[in-house]
């Protein structure tokens, strides 16, 4: 998909990169910090580089960093780490129908591309799948100009915090910048009963589980919402009220 000019060419790809810029120091300064952690936890150069390079998951590389320095389990650490990307397989469902017209090794690369900020982005703008060819295209050009500002920005800053992490302390809390910026991704997300639901549930359990060893509070939190939600939505359309007759009908 990134190997065409024509999606280059396209406006929708300046677009897409215009659109990412505001984030994109937010990105940076998580993959900074990111970066940062590997080498100051313990890792060696060659495995944090080839972590940011194959994993490009800030959330579950710091989840997982920690396990990794306590000894945890591999069954720990592989299962924290997808607990915390199940995100990803809802986005995957949720971009199949606008992307299905693609060569599946180019859905590949899009898997392994697309983040959040990206998928919010793309979303926001596209509501819906188009099927005509002129519109699809404009569709995969501002997506490529989304991951290409957020990967870029992602991978630059966290391989120049692997080489730079004994200089830069972890006391400038450039995580902060991190998080705020997912914290805006989640709050503009936020736009229905059931994900306001989710996130409240979720924030819940990770506080009230915070004393859990090698952060495992991060899969009770996800656990938690994940159930709490799939039962509502099991239980919603025996709780709605039948409408009322208002009268007869066409085939009375």
């Amino acid at each position: 998909m990134f190997f065409k000019p024509s999606y280059y060419r396209h406006p929708l790809f300046m677009q897409g990169l215009r659109e990412m810029a505001p984030q994109a120091p937010g990105v940076a300064a998580w993959g900074l910090m990111t970066g940062v952690a590997m080498v100051k936890s313990g890792m060696g150069v060659f495995e944090s580089v080839a972590m940011t390079l194959m994993v490009f998951a800030g959330s579950s590389q710091l989840a997982a960093i920690p396990l990794i320095v306590a000894g945890a389990p591999a069954w720990v650490i592989l299962a924290t780490a997808f607990c915390v990307n199940l995100r990803f397989v809802v986005f995957s469902l949720h971009l199949r129908p606008y992307l299905m017209h693609l060569p599946r090794w180019q859905r590949l690369v899009l898997g392994y591309l697309t983040a959040d900020i990206s998928y919010a982005l793309f979303t926001r703008r596209f509501s819906q799948p188009s099927a005509q060819a002129d519109q699809q295209t404009a569709q995969d050009a501002y997506l490529a100009g989304n991951d290409f500002l957020n990967w870029g920005s992602w991978m630059l800053a966290s391989l120049l915090g692997i080489a730079l992490a004994n200089v830069i302390p972890t006391s400038w809390g450039l995580g902060f910048a991190g998080i705020l910026c997912l914290l805006g991704i989640q709050c503009s997300l936020a736009s229905s009963r059931m994900r306001i639901l989710s996130s409240v549930v979720a924030s819940v359990a990770a506080i009230a589980a915070y004393h859990l060893p090698l952060k495992l509070n991060i899969v009770v939190a996800i656990a938690a919402a994940v159930i709490l939600c799939l039962t509502v939505e099991r239980l919603r359309p025996q709780l709605l009220p039948l409408k009322p007759h208002t009268g007869p009908t066409a085939h009375e």
